[in-house]
């Protein structure tokens, strides 16, 4: 289709506001790539799955389409050898659940007497569904940063160690910053961090007076944070609870992606039926934004547009306008004053047209007869080239000789 027609009549701008109905990135990626189609059996395909959208739409409401996600590079570095993150694998499962609830939509549909749609119905029965991934993700993952305790009964074990070996080490070191023996060496009677271990702030020039590792000091040197000799097995045998408990969630990961890793491909096919299907459900979405009916099509040059309105117009106040041409006659000449509608005219004639190719419905009454043609070239408004030094009307002359 003749790009430069593209842009006159606005079409991209149409395109814009259905890509504001699709879910993900990856339906509106789709839409964006979406170009009027010249072959009549195409675009009646592509109408259909409009039809099939906007009907399951007004019948049963909008379908589970949130949680899709472009997780092909995740799928890859499965495939590899690579172990995923918590925040990738929620990304899996959140497509995996995409996935069943649409069947699950589809399937009640079915049971409300909702049944004719073949196009969607085909989709749908494609995804695979796998919810022991799904419920296996979920269940030994919170969040993108924190594993479950109930990942593994043995990560809930080293966890409960970790506590209890908290708890012993704060009793220990309380009793320390508590007694009148060390209480006046303190810089103050609190407990802290330094590099994974337990320390407490010593005043610089008591370190000879308090037996113990020092970990850090303060940037103006008065203070220095020292591990208590009395807690150093402690936090020895802490740190080796927190390797563990690393290594514990390192193979719970491993494991999930291996899940993954073996239904790599079926759910790559998923993520390409999903953002059809987010696609379909966009132009169904902007379909019933616009009012807009399904057109009937032909190859005959036959256009009769009932009340038709600019989609890019307020629809408070925009003036339908009825077109029919190319069946009595194949020329028609608008005429009026400014601003009288003329050029509005003919770029909603060009605009419907294009927008019927693209399979999206037309804000047109219903019955309304729309085209498919070959091509579509428009010459409208202000074309003057400074570059070239041509007049506005040699401009339009020259646009005119590269349509003809």
């Amino acid at each position: 289709m003749n790009e430069k027609t593209l842009r006159v009549l606005e079409y991209y701008k149409i395109i814009q506001k259905v890509c504001e109905k699709a879910e993900s990135q990856l339906g509106k990626e789709m839409i964006s790539a979406l170009k009027p189609e010249r072959q009549l059996e195409k675009v009646k395909y592509m109408q259909e799955e409009t039809k099939e959208a906007f009907d399951l739409l007004v019948r049963k409401g909008a379908p589970p389409l949130y949680g899709i996600k472009d997780i092909s590079r995740e799928l890859k570095l499965a495939e590899i050898g690579s172990t995923l993150s918590p925040a990738s694998l929620l990304k899996v499962s959140d497509m995996l659940r995409v996935s069943r609830d649409l069947k699950s939509y589809l399937k009640e549909a079915k049971e409300e007497g909702l049944s004719n749609y073949p196009i969607i119905q085909d989709l749908v029965d494609s995804l695979r569904v796998y919810k022991h991934i799904e419920h296996e993700i979920d269940n030994a993952i919170v969040n993108e940063e924190e594993i479950s305790d109930n990942a593994s009964p043995k990560l809930r074990s080293i966890r409960r160690q970790i506590i209890s070996k908290n708890d012993a080490i704060r009793d220990k070191l309380n009793s320390i910053i508590n007694s009148d023996k060390y209480r006046k060496y303190l810089q103050d009677t609190i407990i802290t961090v330094r590099e994974g271990r337990y320390v407490v702030p010593i005043k610089q020039e008591n370190k000879r007076h308090f037996k113990g590792i020092i970990h850090d000091q303060s940037s103006s040197g008065a203070t220095i944070f020292v591990e208590p000799l009395a807690v150093v097995e402690l936090n020895n045998e802490l740190r080796e609870l927190h390797i563990a408990e690393r290594e514990e969630i390192e193979r719970i990961l491993k494991e999930l992606t291996d899940l993954v890793r073996e239904k790599a491909e079926d759910i790559r096919n998923n993520q390409k039926i999903l953002q059809r299907l987010d696609y379909i459900f966009a132009k169904g979405k902007y379909a019933l934004d616009i009012d807009g009916t399904e057109p009937i099509l032909n190859i005959e040059g036959y256009i009769n547009i009932k009340k038709g309105r600019h989609p890019l117009l307020d629809p408070k106040t925009v003036v339908p306008i009825d077109i029919y041409l190319g069946k009595d006659f194949n020329t028609l000449v608008i005429t009026g004053p400014n601003t009288g509608g003329k050029t509005v005219t003919l770029k909603t004639v060009g605009l419907l047209t294009l927008m019927a190719q693209a399979g999206l419905f037309i804000p047109a009454d219903s019955s309304s007869h729309i085209a498919v043609f070959d091509k579509v070239f428009a010459d409208i408004g202000d074309e003057q080239s400074i570059e070239q030094s041509l007049s506005t009307f040699s401009s339009h002359m020259t646009n005119i000789v590269d349509i003809l």
